[in-house]
């Protein structure tokens, strides 16, 4: 068996980021941008009040103070938005508000807060020294300044600056399309009866979720029956798509109906099936081709196990880092911590174990508690998770109280 770090160096060999493509910019929220932003403007682009008050000429306030206020005569009203009519001249304020353009003559703004106003005249009672409450042209962003690198991945923020430099379009990775296919005869879909021996499709639609989570287009194939042409219909379909990466589930293991390792063998070619790892021992990584279009497509697949937590962790571990390569991610790593484990994990093999546990903060420390128990067919011990708890191959049993690293869900 592969270790788990050999095997993910194997698959991610496999994969690099996609094309670019140009998309409105509500669209692009944490995928990455494939060219550089610089800007065609000053932000703010002009001098504005970063207050509600008075714009005045900071001479003129020089000697306010609260027992000997000085009065200016009040020759405007500005709103956010409208550019004053009236130069500010000695001895004169323009009342304005947040957001509007300094008047021309203007050098200082003191806020309501400080003045007092009774019709055409204001009161001041404290200075307002040169630039005070004023926001500079190009205070925030300089004309001809590079905003955002080539391979930033989008945060809201960054749609909001995008927005500010006025580009409705933006060229960015493409999104991975992921073809996801269950297999086996004992499934039938969320909507269909269960008759006797049948259980529903949960992995189909824990993936397409994974996906879409981790910036992916899922593309859902249903369900294969554990026969090789059904199955081989069922992935060239996928294929004829456009899937930049096929997941299956089930068919990978030992069993004399396992037939996801056939249909690679005879359609492709399997570059490992066994993991180190618990759960997710039974996994195939490898490539299947098709003729599409008159040409032969190659695409890489994941065989996972049909446990619905063996599934998601496996995802996890090898999918995840998959579909943000493609989607031009370079840091590929969860959020991990140390945590001590609140609960002991007594009967350990040689393999990687990944435990689901609830992560808790007290004080400065981190505590794993489990979420029940570990069967690789028990998804509530998932839906009550928010990490995984990683403990090494080398160790035969973790106590209660050991310090382990765990990722975060999120």
């Amino acid at each position: 068996m592969l270790s788990v770090e050999d095997a993910l160096a194997q698959v991610l060999t496999a994969f690099r980021p996609l094309e670019p493509e140009r998309v409105p910019i509500l669209e692009t929220l944490g995928r990455v941008l494939a060219e550089d932003v610089t800007s065609n403007m000053d932000i703010p682009p002009h001098a504005n009040s970063a207050m509600d008050g008075y714009a005045l000429i900071a001479a003129d306030a020089a000697e306010a103070g609260p027992e000997m206020p000085v009065r200016l005569r009040v020759i405007e009203n500005l709103a956010a938005g409208y550019v004053a009519q009236r130069s500010v001249a000695p001895g004169t304020a323009i009342r304005i508000m947040t957001g509007a353009p300094v008047p021309p003559g203007a050098d200082s703004v003191i806020r309501f807060e400080r003045t007092h106003q009774e019709g055409k005249w204001v009161e001041l009672y404290y200075a307002s020294p040169v630039g005070n409450n004023i926001r500079y042209a190009g205070e925030d962003v300089r004309k001809g300044a590079l905003i955002l690198k080539k391979g930033t991945r989008i945060r809201p923020q960054e749609i909001g600056m995008l927005a500010a430099l006025g580009q409705q379009v933006v060229s960015v990775i493409r999104r991975p399309r992921v073809a996801i296919l269950a297999t086996g005869d004992e499934l039938v879909d969320v909507d269909e009866p269960l008759g006797p021996g049948k259980i529903r499709n949960t992995n189909s639609y824990s993936n397409a979720a994974q996906v879409i989570k981790y910036g992916g287009e899922p593309m859902m194939l249903g369900i294969a029956r554990d026969k090789v042409d059904d199955l081989t219909a069922k992935i060239q379909q996928g294929l004829a798509q456009g899937a930049d990466l096929l997941l299956t589930s089930g068919g990978v293991s030992v069993g004399d109906f396992d037939v996801v390792k056939k249909v690679l063998s005879a359609e492709g070619q399997i570059t490992f099936w066994r993991v180190r790892m618990k759960p997710g021992k039974p996994l195939a990584f490898g490539h299947i081709s098709a003729e599409v279009d008159g040409e032969r497509r190659t695409v890489p697949v994941l065989g996972m196990p049909g446990n619905p937590v063996s599934v998601m962790v496996s995802f996890e571990v090898f999918a995840r880092p998959a579909i943000l390569t493609m989607l031009g991610v370079t840091d590929l790593t969860k959020p991990t911590v140390e945590a001590v484990l609140t609960d002991p994990i007594r009967s350990k093999d040689e393999r990687r174990h990944f435990a689901r546990v609830r992560l808790t903060r007290e004080g400065n420390k981190y505590y794993a508690s489990l979420t029940g128990a570990q069967g690789s067919g028990i998804l509530n011990s998932m839906v009550k998770a928010n990490g995984l708890a990683v403990i090494p191959e080398d160790w035969t049993e973790a106590p209660a109280g050991s310090r382990v690293r765990a990722m975060f869900f999120d």
